[in-house]
Parts: structure tokens; C-alpha cells; sequence
């Protein structure tokens, strides 16, 4: 989950652009114009000479007065080892970035794979809190998991604490989950039901 952290964070990274526009006397409409507007962005975060992360986007909006910017059809993506290699990808229709917190909000066909940790995520809606370091869905949200090893399951309410590796579903839970053989156990498939909360 460390892993996932790194890659909301890297899409941080844009909002140090510090541009703003003068749109001028603003009608009495209370709402806040964009102080920046980027069309088909692609930003490559690079440290000494290796890239570290990057991500695209049909179009990003920052609003300075709420602090947040908006982001429409984001892919990323976040590179290890001398940027050769990806450990994690995602994409979302839409995202909404707390520019001071670093919080997360993406929405529209969240899609988020974790090369490291052998994971698919896929949901509707998912938030990221920075802080804690908290991923969580709305508690009515169905969340797809899935690994490479034949684990796929479906559950509702998705609560992850990143730093204790501490996974919960506040809703129901269904499918099936393969546990790796080691050296002092066996493999085995355990079916995943509501029953098991």
C-alpha cells in the first residue's frame, strides 16, 4: 500500500505550478473561475536523471481560492528502479486534488494497479486521504480485487489503513482469495462471503 501512497502523491506534483490568469471583473455569479486551465497535459516528474513518475490528462483546472484542482481522464503511472520499470498505474475519469492536504478524490471508473503488490483495484469512487494514509470508497460502492494468482472478489465499502496494511469492507464480500504457499504452509483457496465479516 506504500506503493499506492507514492502514486497519489506523484500526482501532487502539477500543482506547484503557480500560473494564474486575470479573467477581468467577475459577474455576480459566486462561483470561482480557474486561475489555470491546461489542455492535454503530460507532466514527467524526473529525480537526478531518472523519471519517477508521470501523468496525462485531457484537461486539469486549478482553482486557487478552494484550493483544489480538477483533473478530467487522468492516466499515471510511477516508475522504480532507475525509471525502467512501472509499479504502479491507475486511471479515473475524473479526480479532485486537495492542493494543501494532498487528499484524493477519483471518480468515474477507477482503475489502479500495484505492480509490487500484485493488485487490481477497480471501483466507481475512491478517496485518498494523505495524512493517515487512508483508501476508502463511499459504503454503498462495490469494489473489485484482483490478483494474478486467481484471487478475484468483490466487496462494498472498501477501508484500507495503508501504513498498517489493514484491509476492511464495511458491506458485503464475495469470491474467492488464494494464499501464496510458503515454506511452512501449503497454498489454499478460501471462498470469501458475507458470512466471513
Amino acid at each position: 500500500m506504500k506503493k499506492i501512497a507514492i502514486c497519489f502523491n506523484c500526482m501532487m506534483l502539477i500543482l506547484f505550478l503557480g500560473c494564474t490568469f486575470d479573467y477581468g471583473e467577475k459577474e455576480s455569479s459566486d462561483e470561482e473561475l480557474p486561475g489555470l486551465i491546461m489542455e492535454n497535459v503530460e507532466y514527467v516528474r524526473v529525480r537526478g536523471a531518472d523519471p519517477k513518475a508521470k501523468f496525462q490528462a485531457d484537461r486539469a483546472e486549478r482553482y486557487d481560492k478552494q484550493g483544489v484542482m480538477r483533473i478530467q481522464n487522468l492516466i499515471f503511472e510511477q516508475y522504480g528502479g532507475r525509471g525502467e520499470e512501472i509499479n504502479a498505474q491507475g486511471i479515473a475519469g475524473y479526480a479532485s486534488v486537495e492542493i494543501d492536504s494532498g487528499d484524493i478524490f477519483m471518480d468515474q471508473n477507477v482503475r489502479i494497479e500495484v505492480e509490487t503488490e500484485d493488485i487490481i483495484i477497480e471501483t466507481n469512487q475512491l478517496e485518498w486521504k494523505d495524512e493517515p494514509h487512508i483508501l476508502s470508497t463511499p459504503e454503498d460502492n462495490e469494489v473489485n480485487i484482483y490478483q494474478e494468482n486467481g484471487t478475484s472478489f468483490t466487496g462494498v465499502g472498501l477501508y484500507v489503513e495503508a501504513r498498517r496494511r489493514q484491509w476492511e469492507f464495511k458491506g458485503y464480500v464475495n469470491g474467492l482469495f488464494v494464499h501464496e504457499e510458503t515454506e511452512e504452509d501449503s497454498g489454499e483457496e478460501t471462498e470469501l462471503s458475507e458470512d466471513d465479516l
